[in-house]
Parts: structure tokens; C-alpha cells; sequence
């Protein structure tokens, strides 16, 4: 045993004269931290490093098998779920860690915000966390988009549409971002590049710069009340505060940083576990037209604001308000680096915390699950009530079941069932003629899409015949205004045949 411990320390000495990175790591690892920093509170960002590591092991994992290619994206992921031992588990972890890794990310800027820590000198660490956070989401986008499901599609779809809209360069974005004018096999190997070579890369320099000046700053002392931050006096004032309250970061202050980190994890692990991987769902094919793509929870509540926002409003929406929190983020450490740090002498911040929260959590809950966004499951819910049945003919009740199985009542409601996207179609008949009716269904307009294709001519005419039929309280069925008006002119220039 002796021999084997003296053999180990040989082996670790030769490595040492050779590289000498062990003074340095044992240096940083036992480096003196303010005994405030010992809490719970500053757990957040070796969390967020730990679940970096899950994400680029299982990511790593998982290259060696995916497949960047229109044609096979699909069947590998496939491959991997049902094929590949403990394939679903290893995708569920990756797909689970990225959710983890955004959550963990925002609850540590929330904490570094109301802390203060941005202040004065850690105004560049606090710019760097912002450039984590907006590569961590990048991150997220490109990973969905590497499922290659539906819902991938049509999201880049989507977002591609979002950056059309870019004053001059929109265009030009896009080819660049699709590697042409559609989506086709050059966009998912870029998407690949971009999630395993580009952002990982960028990603992890700047995580270990991050780390490097949290080392030489200091982590930010716990606040208190009355303690102004001073560009003169504040290096001084930390410096005798550590020396006099100082511990070695480990092992004193990096248990808790520990427990917390295995308890994510364990949750990582769990709904690995419980809810399995996502995806991938239905092979991208860009003429189904029936159907409602969402984007991964990190998106959802920009999915719900983009659904309320009137057409008119978007596009200033989709990028001043980004544009103006980004730098707002970026400039705040330069306009506000001195002065309070505690959270109770600073109520703006605490309101802006509690607000964004809220917003954030609302948008996200009614991207979930919304009146303009239904289940798309129609056509197994409740069938058709009978009294719109009752007194139909053969054709209007072959109508009713076009109407039941092209999943019409995903968007349309009739007797309070079904969505709310489009109008309810109880007294449809009694807003639209005949030719309305025909020409909506089959052309569509506003945000219906057309069905020309997607219906034979008999499934139409049936279609438009049981549609014809509503007119809610026994209404009286529309009529075209310049027919009747044609009509009456004839009318009047036709000839009498009086006597």
C-alpha cells in the first residue's frame, strides 16, 4: 500500500514539473472568500457549471451517433430511442440539462442583480454573464432545431420569417442562416456546426473568463444596508473584510455549492427518467398544414406574445423591446457601478425583478395552453352535437364528418366546443354567403389557411353545404349586397307588359 501511495505521488510529481497546473488549481480552490459568501444564495453559478459539463458529455455522446441531414436527422434520433441501449435516456438527460442550464442561468442573474454584484469592479464579469445567458438560449434554439420534427420545422420557420424582417439585411440573414432561400439539408448541417462547434466554443471561453475574474475580484460580499459601493475605497474595504472574515472556498463555502449542485442533477436525472426525451415528434413535411409547432419551454412565452401581439405591432415588438433589454442589460453596470447594493434600499430593482418574473411565468403558462392555440385533438373529442344534426340531409351530414375529421374544430368552436382561434361557426351562415363560404375554405385569408388542397371537390361541396345550414337562433341566411342590388336593377330596366 505504502508503494502504491509513493507511485502515485511519483506519477503526480512528474506530471507537476511538466505542466504545472496543480499549484495554480490548488490555489484557486482554496482561495479566501468573505464567510458571508458561504450561503445558499450564491449556489447558482457552480450549478450552472456542473450542468455546462452534463451538456457537453451528452452532447459529445450524442454526435456519435446523430445524423445532420435532412434525410436521416429523423431516423437517427429515432435510432437512438429505440435502438441504441439507454438511447432515450442519454437524449432525455441532454434535453432535460438544456431546461435545467437556462433556469439555473436566469435565477443566478436574477440573484447577481439584486445583490448588487454588477457594481463596481465587477461590471465586465456581470457584460460576460449577460453573453452566457444569450448563448445559453442560443443554444436551446439550435438543439430543437436539430430534432428535425414539426415542430422544428415549422418554429424555423418561424424564426426565419422573425429575421426576414430585419431593415436592408433581412434577406441576406436568412440565406445565411438557412444556407439558402428555404429550409433544406444545408440548414440543418449549419444548425449542427452552430450547436456543437460555434456556441460551445465561444460558450465555454467565456465561462472560463468568467471564472477567472470571479477569482481575481472575489466573489461579491454578502450586502448590507448602508454599505455604499466607492470606486475609491471599495477594493480596500473588500480586502480587509476577507482578511478578517475570510475561509478557503473549499471546503468551507463549496459544500453547500456541492449539495446543491447533485440535487440538480438527481433532478436532471429524475425527469430524465420520468417524462423521457423530447421527441422527436412527427417527420418534418411542409404540407401538413394541421398542425400547432411549439417551441421548447425556454420559448413558450415568446411563442404566446407573438400570438397576442396585433400584426401591426410585431415586427417594433420583436426588435426594439429586444434590442433595448439587451443593452439596458449590457449599460447597467456602466450607469449604476457604485452606490446601495441590499435589495431593501433598492425597491426599482426588486419591482423589476417581480415584474419580469410574472411576465415571464403568465406568457409561458398561456403559451402552454391558450384559446388561440387548442389541443389539436378534435377529432377525438366530443362529436358534433345532435342538434345540428337533426333535420340534415345525407350531404350536410357527410359535411358535418369533413368537417369532424379534417380537425376544423381546432380553431372553430360550434355549441361552445372546440377552439377559439377562428370564430365560432354556431351562425356562420348568417355572416357568410355561399360563395364566402366556398372561397374561405378553399383560398382562406387572415390567419385561416387554404384547405384547397387538402379537400377533394365532393369533401368540399359537402363541406360548404352543412356549413351553409348554421345560422344560430333560426337567423336569416346572408346575403351579397351587390347581387341583390344587380338583381334589382334588372328588375327595374326590364320591360313592362302592360296593356
Amino acid at each position: 500500500m505504502p508503494n502504491l501511495k509513493q507511485r502515485g505521488i511519483d506519477v503526480y510529481n512528474w506530471f507537476e514539473q511538466r505542466l504545472g497546473l496543480g499549484a495554480p488549481v490548488i490555489e484557486a480552490a482554496e482561495h479566501e472568500v468573505p464567510s458571508s459568501t458561504s450561503s445558499w444564495w450564491y449556489v447558482f453559478g457552480s450549478a450552472a457549471t456542473v450542468i455546462l459539463i452534463l451538456q457537453v458529455m451528452t452532447g459529445i455522446l450524442l454526435a456519435l451517433v446523430y445524423t445532420p441531414s435532412a434525410s436521416d436527422a429523423w431516423n437517427s434520433l429515432q435510432f437512438l430511442n429505440h435502438n441504441v441501449q439507454l438511447g432515450w435516456f442519454l437524449r432525455a438527460m441532454h434535453g432535460w440539462g438544456s431546461d435545467f442550464m437556462i433556469a439555473i442561468v436566469l435565477i443566478h442573474m436574477a440573484q447577481v442583480f439584486l445583490f448588487g454584484a454588477y457594481k463596481f469592479p465587477r461590471e465586465l464579469t456581470w457584460i460576460i454573464g449577460v453573453f452566457l445567458l444569450l448563448l445559453t438560449l442560443g443554444m436551446a434554439f439550435t438543439g430543437q432545431v436539430l430534432r428535425f420534427d414539426q415542430d422544428a420545422y415549422w418554429g424555423l420557420g418561424i424564426g426565419a420569417s422573425i429575421v426576414s424582417r430585419v431593415p436592408f439585411i433581412g434577406g441576406p440573414l436568412v440565406d445565411l442562416m438557412l444556407g439558402g432561400p428555404i429550409i433544406a439539408g444545408p440548414t440543418l448541417t449549419r444548425f449542427f456546426a452552430l450547436h456543437v462547434f460555434v456556441i460551445p466554443g465561444i460558450l465555454l471561453g467565456l465561462v472560463g473568463l468568467h471564472v477567472w475574474m470571479v477569482l481575481r475580484l472575489g466573489i461579491n460580499e454578502w450586502p448590507m444596508p448602508g454599505r455604499l459601493v466607492s470606486k475609491k475605497t471599495y477594493t480596500r474595504e473588500y480586502h480587509q473584510l476577507a482578511e478578517k472574515t475570510g475561509i478557503p472556498f473549499v471546503p468551507d463555502a463549496a459544500w453547500k455549492d456541492a449539495i446543491f449542485a447533485a440535487a440538480i442533477m438527481l433532478a436532471v436525472v429524475a425527469c430524465a427518467l420520468w417524462f423521457g426525451p423530447f421527441g422527436p415528434t412527427g417527420q418534418p413535411d411542409p404540407t401538413i398544414i394541421q398542425t400547432a409547432p411549439k417551441p421548447d419551454f425556454a420559448f413558450l412565452w415568446i411563442y404566446a406574445v407573438l400570438a397576442y401581439l396585433p400584426p401591426s405591432l410585431e415586427t417594433p415588438v420583436l426588435f426594439i423591446a429586444p434590442t433595448l433589454g439587451i443593452c439596458a442589460m449590457l449599460l447597467l453596470p456602466l450607469l449604476s457601478g457604485e452606490g446601495e447594493k441590499h435589495w431593501s434600499r433598492r425597491p426599482v430593482a426588486d419591482l423589476m425583478i417581480a415584474v419580469i418574473a410574472v411576465t415571464l411565468g403568465a406568457f409561458t403558462r398561456l403559451g402552454m395552453y391558450t384559446p388561440w392555440s387548442p389541443i389539436m385533438n378534435a377529432w377525438t373529442s366530443d362529436p358534433i352535437p345532435p342538434t345540428y344534426l337533426h333535420n340534415r340531409t345525407p350531404l350536410e351530414r357527410e359535411g358535418a364528418i369533413v368537417l369532424q375529421n379534417k380537425q376544423c374544430r381546432n380553431c372553430h368552436s360550434i355549441g361552445g366546443a372546440g377552439g377559439m382561434r377562428g370564430p365560432a361557426l354556431d351562425s356562420i351562415a348568417s355572416r357568410m354567403t355561399e360563395d364566402q363560404i366556398i372561397r374561405q375554405v378553399l383560398q382562406g385569408g387572415g390567419n385561416m389557411p387554404a384547405y384547397g388542397n387538402a379537400l377533394n371537390p365532393s369533401e368540399t361541396t359537402a363541406l360548404v353545404r352543412f356549413l351553409t345550414t348554421l345560422r344560430g337562433d333560426d337567423l336569416s341566411p346572408a346575403i351579397d349586397a351587390s347581387r341583390r342590388l344587380a338583381l334589382s336593377s334588372e328588375k327595374q330596366s326590364a320591360p313592362s307588359s302592360g296593356h
